[in-house]
């Protein structure tokens, strides 16, 4: 049997208009753009990019469909452009690829989605096929945003269910990248996929979702009851390693109950941009470092390095640079304590 190696990214490939206001405007009135930029977004695509961009060699893979639209040709020409090999990557004739206008407001900080599905609601488990895949982790993504996919699939709770029973079958391991909906859904979807997983990187609202444990008070973390739901997924699979990330610092826990607990990096004010795409590039570090075999707190230093680098930019992936470079940004920044 080949030795399987990389990461294969499935699931969501969205085409993000970023549109920068001074200010999130009333209604029934004129406002001016500061900047205006197209990048790629979506789960499969902001895994895709930071693992290239973390090391270029790097093998990556990924699975989608897209418009046979100009978005379309622009995702496709991402693939090009950082190597990520997309022979899986399906045009749907006629259809239209999924994009966000997403408003940054400068004066708030805030950013505000407004998202159009195209043919994201025909993605189904049909659009996979892990018989030829080199890759040795499954990364897929959002349940909640893929209409035909969190809906059963045969004897299936869910679409993405199916899928990831067809990539054990195949031999890759599995992390799935969720999304902050509301918790039912969060634990509908996380239920229907924890017996098919390997890897759970979520953050601290997902975790507790899925676990039906509460891990915040208001915007308050609550360190101990994110242990508690981490460690709680293990009743429901195969896990071998469950991660939850907040702002402050990422629990690990193992499945034979080592936790583990590294602060976030202390990136100072005036150098963060905007957020969106520090999730999924916190989750790339974990898994590039965990596929190279290194220790979990490595790991999540890792993830949290490469999380710091993208967030100088309102953009997902823009500022990652290579691993090297995002450990040395957050060596020169410093880590927090861990909380725990």
């Amino acid at each position: 049997m080949p030795v399987r190696r990389g990461i294969l990214t499935a699931g969501s490939w969205v085409v993000d208009n970023n549109k920068t206001l001074q200010a999130w405007p009333a209604e029934d009135t004129m406002n001016t753009y500061v900047e205006l930029d197209r990048q790629g977004g979506g789960s499969g695509c902001n895994m895709a990019i930071d693992l290239k961009k973390l090391d270029p060699s790097f093998h990556v893979e990924t699975m989608a469909i897209v418009g046979d639209d100009d978005d379309g040709r622009y995702l496709l020409g991402q693939c090009d452009q950082y190597g990520i090999q997309r022979r899986h990557m399906q045009v749907v004739k006629g259809g239209t690829t999924p994009f966000s206008d997403c408003f940054n407001s400068i004066e708030s900080g805030k950013r505000t989605h407004l998202y159009y599905p195209g043919v994201a609601e025909e993605l189904c488990p049909d659009h996979f096929d892990f018989s030829d895949s080199d890759a040795r982790i499954l990364h897929l993504g959002l349940p909640g945003a893929h209409k035909k996919m969190d809906a059963p699939w045969g004897e299936d709770s869910t679409g993405w269910a199916t899928v990831l029973k067809a990539a054990g079958r195949a031999g890759l391991k599995a992390n799935l990248e969720m999304v902050s909906t509301t918790r039912d859904r969060i634990r509908h979807f996380g239920r229907s996929c924890l017996p098919h997983l390997d890897f759970l990187i979520v953050n601290d609202y997902e975790i507790g979702a899925v676990a039906d444990v509460e891990t915040r008070d208001g915007t308050r973390t609550l360190y101990p009851k994110v242990v508690e739901a981490l460690r709680a997924v293990f009743d429901h699979g195969s896990i071998s390693l469950a991660v939850a990330h907040f702002p402050e610092a990422a629990i690990a826990v193992t499945r034979d109950g080592n936790v583990v607990v590294a602060g976030s990096v202390s990136i100072p004010s005036s150098e963060i941009v905007g957020v969106n795409g520090a999730g999924d590039a916190f989750a790339a570090g974990v898994l590039f470092a965990s596929h190279e075999g290194q220790a979990i707190e490595d790991a999540l230093r890792m993830g949290h390095a490469c999380a710091a680098a993208s967030m100088r930019s309102a953009a997902t992936t823009n500022t990652v640079v290579s691993a090297s470079e995002c450990l040395a940004l957050a060596e020169k920044w410093g880590f927090r304590p861990a909380p725990l």
